[in-house]
């Protein structure tokens, strides 16, 4: 007779536990955010193939020959040497002339898209379905990168809008994907889920600079967006054959104790599962609670600092340590690697220590932020003043990089903390105004930069993202909270039972 393991919501037989179907939807669903951050970084390397930076420099030499004291201006640059991983700007030049501000103006263009979908994604994915709401998402993504570089040798402003399309799809995942957790994670596990889940960013991100750096010094820039478009269409297939929408609806691929293990979790019966509820959101008190200006604070401030690496970080790597695009690639993407690898081992080292009553879900989301905040802020301190150090410059980036995972254990799963019931509005909201950095980022960036692109230009740029790292840990490790906040239990529209919050029958054990 086999023996029930609640550790996996499954049984044993001969040992040996059955692969739980939830942390198999974490890992597709890690994937598929893999798949939506590749699509958005993978133009921060592809423009460095596409553009033409010696034609580029002389315009904006040009520009300053021709400005009032009739003098050129020439400041504080990294310069080129024998190594072989120093630039050479004659052999990598791409056919466009856009200079930094139309770069810049492209690479927001992605984020606009993304804000508008944000919060019609988070309704959507919790009154219809979050599955094929992410899964819609992806085959946006496909269908735009495989027009992209039609688009971009036709005109410029055709490219601009394959990546406002690709912005669309892209907004809705991160509310899709809370939904999908608030459904099928109990709550002792909700860290560990959820930081398998947004760890797929970071995998996203390395596998996209490095399969964009390699294909781009190979094959030539349009093969970026054509391979990676087509390689997506097998993980479509895959999460629509394998996940549901909830545990309630799976019939595959999962036992009858683990369906029962999550349910029961959830406060959950076979009477009342919960997951058609279409629940009013109480905007009044979500808008008064504090634990949600918090997170929203924290996102906000925490992105500027994510979205100015994650997109700028190809650049200056090739623009001011002079790094050349092989090298550029695999340098971009071994923090993201890091980080990876970091958020999985901080978010189990947390989720430990709650199970053993060490700390509560407060401290260890706060834990997790700070982790996310004050070390990248401390690097970029560094990187402003070692100069053309390439070596060192790297190492603080890679640790800066690494520790910003602490985010995903961090406020990120905040949103499901406070209020599950509404955990897909909760992050379509603060993402919504944490996307603001991502199109002023490249637009503040490629302004600042242009005809100018030096170390003293970049270190105004750190600056400014370390004084909105300090107004994030100030206000997250002084407001925030892990407490299920009153306003999540409301009425459903059907009936007039209260929907409590479903984490409640393990509330007592993982809030001590």
């Amino acid at each position: 007779m086999p023996m029930e393991n609640h550790s996996t919501g499954g049984p044993r037989h001969n040992g040996s536990p059955h692969f739980p179907i939830r942390y198999l939807m974490a890992i597709l669903g890690s994937i598929g955010l893999a798949i939506i951050y590749g699509f958005k970084v993978n133009v921060s390397v592809a423009i460095v193939a596409m553009v033409n930076h010696t034609a580029i420099r002389h315009l904006s030499i040009h520009d300053e020959l021709m400005n009032e004291n009739g003098s050129l201006m020439i400041t504080e640059v990294c310069q080129g040497d024998e190594i072989s991983n120093v630039t050479s700007s004659s052999t990598e030049d791409g056919p466009f002339v856009w200079n930094e501000p139309l770069q810049g103006l492209i690479l927001s263009a992605y984020f606009w898209g993304y804000m508008v979908s944000l919060l019609p994604g988070g309704r959507m994915s919790e009154l219809l379905s979050a599955k094929w709401v992410m899964n819609g998402s992806v085959l946006l993504n496909v269908v735009a990168s495989i027009l992209s570089p039609i688009a971009a040798e036709i005109h410029y402003s055709l490219f601009i809008v394959m990546r406002f399309i690709q912005g669309l799809g892209g907004g809705v995942t991160f509310p899709a994907m809370h939904v999908m957790i608030a459904k099928w994670a109990p709550p002792n596990e909700r860290s560990v889920l959820a930081s398998i889940v947004y760890a797929g960013t970071a995998l996203g991100t390395v596998i996209s600079i490095l399969l964009s750096g390699i294909l781009a010094a190979n094959l030539g820039w349009v093969w970026i967006f054509y391979i990676e478009g087509a390689l997506c269409l097998i993980w479509c297939t895959a999460w629509w054959l394998i996940i549901q929408d909830s545990p309630e609806e799976q019939t595959r691929f999962i036992t009858e104790d683990e369906k029962n293990y999550i349910m029961e979790s959830l406060g959950h019966t076979k009477n009342n599962t919960g997951h058609k509820e279409k629940l009013k959101v109480p905007w009044g008190q979500l808008l008064r609670s504090t634990p949600f200006w918090a997170i929203l604070i924290a996102h906000f401030c925490s992105n500027f600092g994510w979205y100015m690496l994650l997109i700028e970080l190809p650049t200056y790597m090739s623009q001011i340590l002079k790094f050349n695009m092989s090298s550029n690639a695999g340098l971009s993407a071994m923090p993201f690697l890091c980080m990876w690898i970091f958020t999985m081992t901080l978010s189990k080292v947390l989720a430990i220590m709650q199970d053993k009553n060490l700390i509560t879900v407060t401290f260890s989301r706060k834990i997790g932020t700070l982790f996310s905040s004050f070390v990248p802020m401390i690097c970029l301190i560094g990187v402003s003043y070692v100069g053309c150090n390439r070596a060192l410059a790297v190492i603080l980036m890679t640790i800066g990089v690494t520790c910003i995972g602490g985010m995903y254990c961090g406020f990120l799963s905040n949103h499901i903390d406070i209020a599950p019931n509404f955990a897909g509005t909760l992050v379509a909201i603060t993402n919504c105004i944490a996307t603001i950095p991502g199109f002023i980022v490249p637009i503040f960036v490629g302004k600042l930069t242009h005809g100018n692109q030096t170390i003293e230009a970049w270190r105004i740029i750190f600056f400014v993202t370390v004084a909105l790292y300090i107004i994030e840990i100030l206000v997250y490790s002084t407001l925030g909270s892990g407490e299920e906040q009153p306003w999540n239990k409301v009425k459903s529209s059907s009936s007039d039972e209260e929907i409590n919050d479903q984490t409640l029958p393990l509330r007592k054990n993982v809030n001590k």
